[in-house]
């Protein structure tokens, strides 16, 4: 198994700079952490399900 190449969006960081989340593909999944803390807990989402966040995220409807 290789090791998964972590990323963060270059929109990424807030106005501080330090509010970000990496992603890693992961062969038929996509891994989610925050960058602040790498061997912290993560999140392990379908393609699917990680492409509807996105959707759901640039739509807006996640908004609080």
């Amino acid at each position: 198994m290789s090791t998964p190449m972590w990323r963060k969006s270059s929109h990424s960081g807030g106005a501080s700079g330090s509010d970000c989340v990496e992603v890693a593909d992961l062969s038929g999944a996509i891994g989610i952490r925050d960058s602040k803390n790498p061997a912290g807990p993560r999140l392990f989402l379908s393609d699917r399900s990680f492409a509807m966040l996105v959707s759901q995220v640039k739509a807006h409807q996640l908004d609080r």
